[in-house]
């Protein structure tokens, strides 16, 4: 009799993984699509100088991506000690990734770009960027998950499944992000 050990397989779970990201970027697509349209019949952008909150989150998330990366090469030399810290490490960026979105927003607030205005343009920086933060949440979800298999020891193969599902879903929202700051850049 097989066990659920025996029959692990992480494919199908990969895929809905892979589902996710395309559908996201398909959803992120449209937000940045519609948001071309609109500046393009109103003959302008949000026109605000972002928040250097932002640049700081940019790199803060490219920060823990390289953790996460490096978390990925300790499992493959089965150091997981090292593994866990590195987890715990990218966990505590996407921490402060999220405050810094927070920073962000207050500093728009404070000088007068609200989320609800006469302005749709910077609305839509508050709601992508915001879109973009539950992403994170998920991430960390997913980057917990790996954690947590760490400390109960269990199988390699799920192990690395953890691993492999997290650095999939935490590279792509790194991407996204780096996208949409550098598109928000662009379309002042």
């Amino acid at each position: 009799m097989a066990t659920f050990q025996d029959s692990f397989d992480p494919r199908p779970k990969k895929f809905i993984v892979w589902l996710f990201v395309v559908t996201s970027t398909i959803m992120f697509g449209g937000f940045t699509s519609y948001y071309l349209v609109f500046a393009a019949s109103k003959g302008k952008g949000h026109g605000l100088v972002l928040p250097d909150a932002f640049i700081y989150s940019t790199m803060i998330i490219i920060a823990s991506s390289i953790t996460l990366v490096f978390a990925s090469k300790a499992l493959k030399k089965l150091n997981f000690k090292l593994q866990r810290t590195l987890l715990w490490a990218t966990a505590i960026l996407a921490v402060v990734f999220g405050v810094m979105q927070f920073d962000a927003w207050g500093s728009m607030v404070r000088t007068g770009a609200t989320l609800v205005g006469n302005n749709a343009a910077i609305s839509f920086i508050y709601v992508v960027s915001g879109i973009h933060l539950l992403h994170i949440l998920a991430g960390v979800g997913l980057i917990s998950n790996a954690l947590i298999g760490s400390y109960r020891k269990i199988s390699l193969p799920k192990n690395t499944y953890r691993m492999e599902i997290a650095s999939i879903f935490w590279h792509f929202i790194d991407i996204l992000w780096i996208y949409l700051y550098v598109f928000l850049l662009l379309n002042r």
